[in-house]
């Protein structure tokens, strides 16, 4: 029903310009003149009826009080300054809020809409090194939220194959990933010399899929296969730009997920956990042998679709930074000013770094979090590995907590982020007595300060993926004639 601020400025504009009072004109509508006041200044939202009952009261119409114009260009700036002002606190800056606008003078009132609009200059400043990343992961997660992470075709797909390759219950084992592939006429060949910016590499001529030699601390070779694959069967083609290289990578990693955890079995599991008031992400994880991260990942696909459970996730690194993200339950993860997630710093009162902290690293932990979107329920595990310490979280709203594994735990913690006075600041008596002493070095993460790779496949380098295929030249797998159409050679996954 219009803007607020806009149609409180307009109502404003009309009443000075007939030179009525604000008693005056509220009588006349039948409202109080302190009800009048906080509908002018956008502070509150007049019904219809109110609305008609003033616009006759000044003699104007209707549209006249809706339309999407401020009446005048201080109106405008006053708007703008005040949207500026709201953004800015919702941001957790330092910036001082001006209260009483209609005081200001008008040079004044442009001196500060000028400083917003810089400050907003300067957070895209900071943002245009990763930008278009940070943009494609905030656009992504926008459309994986619209459709509550769930891909119907993906889901088709990976059962066709299920079916076609003869799978009836149980974990996918390495040997049914094999006959997989060679139902669609492709080779697996782990190889200890796989270039170091490539997780995969497939060969599209000799139809091969090259895979890392399997040791500790690496990736399961199931899902790497499974993710190329992917590709072969979705029909990809080489990424156009690298919004379209993240979206292939979330479908390669979805029907990965849907072949290791096959819809039906899973939601006839996850619906008799639910019945029991017991659902749990370690039943996934143990039912059908793969990480706790793709475990909860499939839960995230399948929650809201069939169970009606609004969910959340977190990958979070051990010092706070949000690494994987997904939401469709409300709640507010840290951004920045493009609307990404990644690479910012979660507060250190949710459960994704509370784990941290806990005795015992190798059990879950859960937790009530209150926060200024509501309260929720999370559970989380640390996972260790060679590249780091992580934090894989799960997390529901307190309505939805009756049906989880773990709703008793008497832990409960708020937060107040993005206030910098709920974590971010250090307390005062500990600037007291080191805010002059502490000088730390900070650890630079330099890929947060490079430009995004350039190439068809972001961070690999190609002309040592087609020496590796020149080296590894080898007599073409007999192809199955089912197999999907794929285009060009090789294909690599970074």
């Amino acid at each position: 029903m219009g803007d607020r601020l806009v149609v409180g400025r307009q109502l404003r504009h009309h009443r000075r310009r007939a030179g009525r009072t604000l008693a005056d004109v509220a009588a006349a509508a039948g409202i109080s003149p302190s009800a009048l006041s906080l509908i002018e200044t956008g502070k509150r939202e007049a019904r219809l009826g109110v609305l008609v009952a003033l616009a006759g009261s000044l003699g104007v119409g209707l549209t006249d009080l809706l339309t999407a114009a401020a009446p005048t260009r201080r109106a405008s700036l006053e708007i703008e300054l005040e949207r500026a002002q709201t953004l800015a606190a919702a941001q957790g800056r330092r910036v001082p809020s001006v209260r009483r606008l209609g005081r200001l003078p008008l040079d004044a009132l442009e001196a500060l809409v000028g400083l917003h609009r810089s400050l907003a200059e300067v957070d895209a400043a900071r943002s245009a090194t990763p930008e278009e990343a940070r943009r494609a992961n905030a656009e992504l997660r926008r459309r994986m939220r619209e459709q509550d992470n769930y891909f119907p075709d993906i889901e088709a797909a990976a059962a066709g194959l299920l079916r076609s390759t003869g799978y009836t219950a149980g974990p996918v084992t390495r040997a049914m990933v094999d006959t997989m592939a060679a139902h669609l006429g492709f080779a697996l060949v782990h190889t200890a010399d796989l270039p170091e910016s490539t997780r995969t590499v497939t060969d599209l001529h000799g139809r091969r899929v090259y895979l890392p030699q399997p040791g500790v601390g690496q990736n399961d070779s199931r899902s790497l296969a499974l993710q190329a694959l992917g590709h072969i069967v979705l029909g990809h083609e080489p990424p156009v730009d690298y919004a379209d290289f993240l979206g292939q990578r979330v479908e390669v990693n979805c029907f990965a997920a849907a072949l290791l955890v096959p819809e039906q079995a899973a939601v006839a599991a996850l619906h008799r956990a639910k019945a029991a008031k017991d659902i749990a992400i370690e039943d996934l994880r143990d039912a059908y042998a793969v990480s706790y991260e793709m475990a909860a990942h499939r839960f995230t696909n399948l929650a809201t679709r069939h169970l009606d459970l609004p969910v959340h996730f977190m990958r979070v690194s051990s010092s706070g930074i949000v690494l994987k993200a997904y939401e469709n339950d409300g709640v507010r993860f840290p951004s920045d000013a493009t609307g990404a997630v990644e690479g910012r710093r979660v507060c250190r009162y949710w459960t994704a770094r509370a784990v941290f902290d806990q005795p015992d690293l190798s059990s879950a932990y859960q937790q009530y979090t209150d926060t200024g979107s509501g309260t929720y329920w999370c559970t989380a595990v640390v996972d260790q590995t060679a590249s780091g310490t992580f934090s894989v979280s799960v997390g529901v709203p307190f309505a939805s907590v009756k049906w989880m594994r773990g709703r008793e735990t008497p832990h409960r913690s708020a937060s107040r982020c993005p206030d910098p006075d709920c974590c971010s600041r250090p307390p005062a008596d500990l600037v007291e007595r080191w805010g002059s002493a502490a000088r730390p070095s900070a650890r630079v993460q330099s890929h947060l300060l490079a430009a995004m790779p350039l190439g068809v496949f972001p961070g690999v380098d190609e002309t040592d993926v087609m020496r590796f295929l020149e080296s590894h030249t080898a007599p073409a797998a007999p192809a199955a004639p089912a197999a999907p159409a794929a285009h060009g050679a090789p294909t690599a996954t970074p």
